[in-house]
Formats: C-alpha cells, sequence, structure tokens
C-alpha cells in the first residue's frame, strides 16, 4: 500500500470513529520513529492552530495522549473540572468545557501512537460500553492502516502543520435548494453568516454586511476579527473557540463604533459555525476607542491561551534542552516569529543553548560574545534589564549596523533572562518582515522572559546535578568487563526516570583465574547518593571476597557482615555466579534477589530455583546456600535487578514469568542483541520508578577454555 492509500485508510478510520462514538473531534498521534516524541498528524473537527501547543509532544509529557501511549490504557477525562484536576496544563490552555478520550494505538510491535476524541460539554461523565467499543475498534483499524502504510505525515519535519480532515455535510443539495436557503436566510431579521471551522466568513447575508459596517465581498474568505477594528480584542475569537471546542452555542455582545451595541450568536458544529447578527437590546456602556488604521492591535486569545500554556509547561520542565525546546516549540508559533535564538550567561559571555531560524554561521557569528561588548543587542538587554523591541530594519540599522542585512530578520523582540538581579541568558525572537509590537505583547513577552529565566536556571542547576550524578555513577560502575574466552557476556543499565538519574544497582564481572570467573548482580534499595555509596561499598567487598577465593554462599556472608558494621539503615539484595570454565558448570548463591533465568539452547527457557537468602546488611549471622547447575553449549543465563520486571499492581512471579518468555522468544543471537531487545520497552517507559540492570552470559563451547 502506498502512502496516499495509507492516508486514506487512516481517514476512513479517523471519521468512522467520530461517527460510531458521537465525538464531535478527532486527532491521530503518531509516534516519531527516532525520538520519543507524538506527533499530531491528522485532525478533524477542529482548526489546526487550535491544537498548536500539542502539534509535537514529549511521551514524558504530563499530557492525555502521551499518558494513554505511555500506560497503554485509555484516559478520560469529563468535563473541565476533571481536566483542571488531572492535567492542570492543559486545562489551563483550554480553560472550555468538553470531554476527552485518548487511546493508546498499538499492535504487536509495540505503539504506534494515540487517538484523541473529543466530545460536547453535555456528554455523560463515563464512556458508554458502545462507545469504548467503537473506541477500541478505531484504534485496531488505525493500528492496522499505519503498520500496513506509516503515514508520511508521522515523519514529517517539526514545522510542518498536521492534515486537517473535513468532516462529510449532513447532506448535498441541489442549486434549486441552496438558493432557497440564501433566501431564507436574506428574509430573517437582523443578518446572518457562515463560518467555517478555522473562523473564516463562507457567507453572509445583506443585512449582516450591513450591521457589521463592510462589503460582503470584503467579508468573504476573511475573520470577523482581522476585518473590523471593534472585533480585535481577544473577547470575540475567545467565545469563537469556546463554540467550537465545547460545541455550544454561545453569545457574545460588541459595540461597533461609534455607539451601535450588537449581539452575536454562535451555533457550532463539526463543519462550521452559523452566526446569528442582530441589533443588542441594551446600551453597555463606553468602550476603548478602536486601534487606528495600521496601529498594533491588542493580543489575540490564542495567543493568550498559548502563552499560559507554555507558562504552565516551564514550571515543569527539568533540564536546559527541555526550556529550549518548550520556547521554540510554543512561544514562536505563538507570536508568529521565524526565528529563535536563546543564550546563556556564562564566565562572562554568551553561550547558544539553541536556536530555531537561523544558520549555523549566524549562530557562530554571535557564539562567546563578551558581556562587555557595545554591539550586541543581548548584551545591551542583559545591561540595562529591559526588554528592546524592533520593528523594522531600519531600527535594527540605527542602533547596530549591519545587523538586518546578517541576520536576514527584520524585527526582533530582544528579552533579558534575569533572575533576582543577575543575568542567566537573553531569548531572542526575530521576524523575516517588519512587525510593530502592540503594549500587550510587550507586556506579555516580558513577563514571559521572566518565567523563562527562572526555569532556565532551574534547569542548569538540575544540569549541573545530573553531571556530578552521571560522574559518580560511571565511577561506581565498572568501565569495561573483562574479555573471557568462551564466554560472551552484554550488560545493561538504566537510571531510575526519577530522581537524581542514579541508583543502586550493580553489576561486575571477575577474572578469578584461567580457569574460572564470576558473575555478580545486586541492587541497594533506593536510587540516590547515599544507595550510589553504599553500592560502591558492596561491589568492592564481593569482588574482594571473590578473588580471595571464597566459595559463592561464603562471598555473601562476608559481604553482608561488612554491611551490617557499616549500619547504612538500607538492605541490599545480590546474586552471586561463579562459573568453572572447564566443566561449563555455574554454582549460584543469593540474598533476596530475583531467580536468574536460563535459557538452553534448543530447549525450554526456565526461572532458576536458587534459595533466595536474608537481604544483605540485616542479620549478621545470616547464611547463604548454593546451588549448582550446568550452562549447555549456547545456552544463555539471565541476571537482572528488579526494576526490569516490577510492574504496579502485578504480581512479582508473573512479571519473572513474562521475562521469561520474552528472553524465550528473542532471537538467537548476541547477548548485546538480545539485551537491547529485553531493555526496548523499559527505554520508552517514562514512568519507571526503578534502576536496571541487566547481565547476560553466554557459553560458546568452541571456544572453551580446557585444563
Amino acid at each position: 500500500m502506498n502512502g496516499e492509500a495509507g492516508s486514506r485508510a487512516v481517514d476512513r478510520a479517523l471519521l468512522a470513529a467520530i461517527r460510531e462514538t458521537g465525538a464531535s473531534a478527532a486527532g491521530l498521534y503518531v509516534l516519531a520513529p527516532d525520538e520519543p516524541v507524538l506527533q499530531l498528524t491528522v485532525v478533524s473537527g477542529l482548526p489546526a492552530p487550535f491544537m498548536a501547543p500539542w502539534r509535537r509532544v514529549a511521551l514524558a509529557a504530563p499530557v492525555p495522549v502521551a499518558v494513554a501511549t505511555r500506560r497503554r490504557q485509555l484516559v478520560w477525562t469529563a468535563g473541565h473540572q476533571q481536566m483542571a484536576r488531572d492535567f492542570p496544563r492543559t486545562a489551563v490552555a483550554v480553560p472550555y468545557d468538553f470531554s476527552l478520550a485518548a487511546a493508546p494505538i498499538t499492535d504487536g510491535t509495540g505503539s504506534r501512537g494515540a487517538l484523541l476524541l473529543l466530545w460536547p460539554a453535555d456528554h455523560a461523565s463515563q464512556l458508554s460500553a458502545d462507545e469504548r467499543a467503537a473506541v477500541d475498534k478505531a484504534c485496531r483499524e488505525l493500528a492496522a492502516a499505519l503498520a500496513r502504510s506509516p503515514l508520511p505525515d508521522g515523519h514529517a519535519p517539526p514545522t510542518e502543520t498536521p492534515r486537517t480532515l473535513p468532516q462529510p455535510p449532513v447532506r448535498a443539495p441541489d442549486p434549486e435548494e441552496a438558493l432557497a436557503a440564501v433566501d431564507f436566510l436574506e428574509r430573517l431579521p437582523g443578518g446572518c453568516c457562515a463560518m467555517t471551522l478555522d473562523g473564516r466568513i463562507a457567507l453572509v447575508t445583506t443585512g449582516a454586511a450591513e450591521l457589521l459596517g463592510e462589503p460582503a465581498d470584503r467579508l468573504i474568505g476573511s475573520r470577523l476579527w482581522d476585518v473590523l477594528p471593534w472585533l480585535r480584542g481577544p473577547v470575540f475569537e475567545d467565545r469563537y473557540r469556546a463554540a467550537v471546542i465545547s460545541r455550544r452555542p454561545v453569545a457574545v455582545t460588541a459595540c461597533r463604533a461609534p455607539n451601535q451595541w450588537l449581539a452575536f450568536r454562535l451555533f457550532p458544529d463539526g463543519r462550521g459555525l452559523s452566526v446569528w447578527i442582530s441589533p443588542a437590546d441594551k446600551d453597555y456602556g463606553p468602550v476603548v476607542p478602536d486601534p487606528a488604521e495600521g496601529e498594533a492591535v491588542p493580543v489575540r486569545a490564542g495567543q493568550i491561551y498559548h502563552v499560559l500554556h507554555l507558562a504552565a509547561a516551564l514550571t515543569e520542565a527539568v533540564d536546559t534542552q527541555d526550556v529550549v525546546h518548550l520556547v521554540a516549540d510554543q512561544i514562536v508559533p505563538a507570536f508568529g516569529a521565524q526565528g529563535m535564538i536563546m543564550y546563556a550567561a556564562e564566565g562572562g559571555r554568551l553561550r547558544t543553548i539553541g536556536y530555531r531560524g537561523y544558520s549555523a554561521n549566524v549562530v557562530a557569528h554571535f557564539e562567546g560574545v563578551a558581556l562587555s561588548s557595545a554591539n550586541s543587542p543581548a548584551v545591551h538587554a542583559l545591561s540595562t534589564g529591559e526588554p528592546s523591541f524592533f520593528s523594522s530594519p531600519e531600527e535594527m540599522e540605527t542602533d547596530y549596523p549591519g545587523l538586518p542585512r546578517l541576520t536576514g530578520k527584520a524585527a526582533r523582540a530582544v528579552l533579558p533572562l534575569i533572575v533576582s538581579g543577575r543575568p542567566v541568558g537573553c531569548c531572542i525572537l526575530s521576524y523575516t518582515r517588519p512587525r510593530t509590537f502592540s503594549r500587550e505583547e510587550r507586556q506579555v513577552l516580558t513577563s514571559l522572559a521572566g518565567l523563562i529565566a527562572q526555569a532556565l536556571d532551574r534547569a542548569r542547576l538540575y544540569d549541573a546535578k545530573q553531571q556530578l550524578a552521571h560522574d559518580l555513577q560511571a565511577g561506581l560502575l565498572p568501565h569495561s568487563l573483562p574479555s573471557v574466552p568462551g564466554l560472551a557476556v552484554a550488560a545493561r543499565y538504566l537510571p531510575s526516570a526519577r530522581g537524581m538519574d542514579i541508583g543502586g544497582d550493580f553489576y561486575d564481572l571477575i577474572r578469578l583465574d584461567e580457569r574460572s570467573v564470576a558473575a555478580v548482580i545486586g541492587d541497594v534499595q533506593g536510587h540516590n547518593a547515599r544507595a550510589a555509596a553504599l553500592m560502591g561499598q558492596a561491589r568492592t567487598a564481593v569482588h574482594a571476597h571473590a578473588t580471595a577465593g571464597a566459595a559463592p554462599g561464603e562471598v555473601l556472608a562476608r559481604t553482608n557482615r561488612l554491611l551490617t558494621d557499616l549500619d547504612p539503615d538500607l538492605f541490599t539484595s545480590c546474586l552471586y555466579v561463579h562459573i568453572d570454565l572447564r566443566t561449563w558448570r555455574a554454582c549460584l548463591a543469593s540474598a533476596g534477589h530475583p531467580p536468574p533465568i536460563l535459557r538452553h539452547p534448543d530447549g525450554p527457557t526456565t526461572v532458576l530455583d536458587v534459595p533466595p537468602g536474608l537481604l544483605l546488611g540485616i542479620d549478621p549471622e545470616a547464611r547463604y546456600d548454593a546451588t549448582e547447575i550446568a550452562l549447555p553449549p549456547d545456552s544463555m543465563l539471565a541476571l537482572y535487578t528488579d526494576g526490569l520486571v516490577e510492574t504496579p499492581g502485578v504480581d512479582l512471579e508473573h512479571s519473572v514469568a513474562d521475562l521469561a518468555r520474552r528472553l524465550h522468544a528473542a532471537p538467537r543471537q548476541s547477548p548485546d542483541r538480545v539485551a537491547d531487545i529485553l531493555l526496548k520497552n523499559r527505554h520508552a517507559d517514562m514512568d519507571r520508578q526503578d534502576d536496571v540492570a541487566l547481565m547476560l552470559l553466554t557459553a560458546h563451547p568452541a571456544d572453551r577454555v580446557r585444563s
């Protein structure tokens, strides 16, 4: 199936989902092939600009479609109150009443993306059984369509907007019936107009044109708030957005200068809005004068909610790149900018931490500019603490000769990022055409600069801690494993998705002599600096006792006595495996660790029954029994920590059995390849609460060491 046919199959499934569930709008998110991001590829029932804050959604984001994809379960919110409780960032940006469902799209290979469905505000508090069945059916059909031919849109560059899929008309009238409908509208009192879903006028009656004070040919194809100065404030656009999203009729009044008040009633459906305009029955008092021709217009409703969404998102940004991506993906489109550069102030100079819409040569030209430089708008903004707004190349040329020609930008907003009087960086938004910044826009951007500065300051502190944690973890885990003839080994470590990116899981491979080797894996409870420190002590102790020639049970007993003496108030599980390279037999001892799994070369995969001794660090007199097994040629032994198998609400034995099934189903390839396969889902699990360590050992008879 080619891409066009694949798109048609997706379109049919999406429209069927709307029809069979009674939803008012739908969107398809596809998981990007090379990054943990969901991309909105098709939307129906809503204008694509409404979805701008969620066009690209990080898989880790607290957003319904991301949560549904991560957890592989349906997410349901009934109304704005529940949305505000469960997803406050989304509720801030969409302050309207509607119900929402996000359902994962999965197939045999894993997650494909998510289906987003919206219902009118009067929907029941729960999905009915029929609606739930229709959602499940739509997800299966979309998964099948994507499996046959992935949408080209799903691989589109980040700047590309999603495809808008129109909903079919209720019916198609013949020419005489259409003319009769126009006559019907013309006879109604006041005036009527039809708006497309994105707010453009498709039809306007003579009465409506007279009330609005503009000829019909100027109104057709335009948005009312773009054509009429007295509707340019955020109120009318906000009511239009409320009608489209909630699917409820709304009313709004506005004053046409000098004192003619008009009432607008908007009636929405999945294809557009019918608007009835009539003289208002009362005078609502004085109003702000209309902006003069060419004067800056107020901030739009869409911009306001877009900015609120960004402000909420910034509170959740973790590292520096989170902040950069949020600014690039949210502020740039919200204010119609074509370029963005963000700097951090470090060591008396500006360092570029992110940019969009600029060539690498232009960015390099300003890299490392000293904060004492006089010919830089960013430095000037930081030194004065005041933002600068340049509406034309001429304004910029006056203060900074040559800058417009070098950058190719005609207007820009230069926003200093300052925290408690301390400069932390600068953000520049730029435009390819001249642009006037309204007073309201300047105020909003200045306020946003303060939020960005605080988020950037927090992020840089987090980055510094993460680097320290990474260095500590790298120092405690083995840099490389020794090469052992006849034994292929792979080891992996994944930090917890929460906390400092550091934990107490450890592994090691110890070459004892020419005839034997030891493998060890363990888990200190917690994932913080204390756990990491104890992990280092435990690994060192095991290594010392193993190389001294102690038997497996005695290695654990001696390590236990040491950890008990240290009294760390943390407990450690550990599994120790001694492998005889002559006989290819292994002796295993466990201190409360999950059981190892053995995959036979051509037979079953079994969970080994190793006596689970007491955790290390509890009782200094604890004893540890050993179990001996054979390692047949080409068998694979899997050692792991509980972070690989533990799932909330699932019995641990079932999880271990599931890991054994996955190991059995994995290709008979190298341990490195199998390790990647087993960890694939854990890499995508952004809610991972615990560290993961994995070690796979495969016996190769052709390379066996002989005595």
